[in-house]
């Protein structure tokens, strides 16, 4: 839980700096997050924990 929560901040503050930089509009930003928040209802979603899970663990054991 800890891990999906830093992620989470991580990616908030990496979009909120691609839109203030003028690198990413407001309108594609606003698409990917719900497209996003629509795959996490998905069959998808464990898989993608899983993968997720897999690179942390890995990262954490270096």
């Amino acid at each position: 839980m800890a891990v999906s929560i830093s992620v989470v901040i991580l990616l908030g503050i990496v979009v909120f700096v691609l839109i203030r930089g003028g690198s990413v509009r407001l309108l594609p930003a606003l698409a990917c997050a719900g497209f996003g928040f629509f795959l996490a209802s998905t069959g998808a979603a464990p898989l993608i924990t899983g993968a997720i899970n897999a690179v942390t663990g890995w990262i954490s054991s270096i």
